[in-house]
């Protein structure tokens, strides 16, 4: 036993508020490429013989805030899981918006489900002028001028979706004038 305790005197014991050297096969955590937002996490319960089986769901957007956003839904048992998954299929869901400098090229209204969301083109400084769910995706998607009026249900998922679908259904005069075959001095 007395040689087990000189053994051991010599070697220091771990103290976990000593400062620890840095490894250096680790890589330094690079910065996230997109910007995560979370904006609504509901309970949802399913009624079997046993009682009642309570899940989660977790609606998210993500951006770069240089035209790029994605939007998705995760549901799982734990608000963890839920969220992470809803990250995840955002990333999967993106797309890029179509803009004419700080905001949008032109009005669009879009409806999904019984929500209904107009986008209105706004003037250099006027901010984003969103309320309930739009806001996030519009701030996300980078989008800095731009006026928008919520009508009908203002379900979160509803609404976040038809703000999507009216961003991916902008057109730029480019666009229109390759579709068109012709040329943008033609359509003025």
């Amino acid at each position: 036993m007395a040689e087990f305790e000189k053994k051991s005197r010599g070697e220091k014991p771990f103290n976990k508020n000593r400062p620890r050297k840095p490894r250096e096969d680790r890589k330094p955590r690079e910065a996230e490429e997109f910007e995560k937002r979370m904006i609504d996490v509901r309970s949802v319960q399913k009624t079997v013989q046993g009682g009642r089986i309570l899940s989660f769901s977790a609606l998210c957007v993500i951006g770069d805030k240089k035209g790029r956003v994605g939007i998705g839904v995760g549901k799982a048992r734990e608000t963890v899981n839920a969220i992470e998954k809803g990250f995840n299929n955002a990333k999967k869901n993106l797309i890029t918006v179509k803009m004419d400098g700080t905001t949008i090229p032109h009005a669009i209204t879009m409806k999904y489900g019984s929500s209904l969301v107009s986008l209105l083109p706004a003037k250099e400084g006027t901010g984003v002028i969103a309320g309930g769910a739009a806001r996030p995706v519009l701030e996300l998607a980078g989008i800095k001028d731009i006026t928008s009026k919520n009508h009908g249900s203002n379900n979160k998922i509803n609404t976040v979706r038809a703000t999507f679908e009216a961003l991916k259904a902008l057109r730029t005069k480019e666009d229109v004038a390759s579709l068109r075959g012709k040329t943008v001095e033609e359509l003025e």
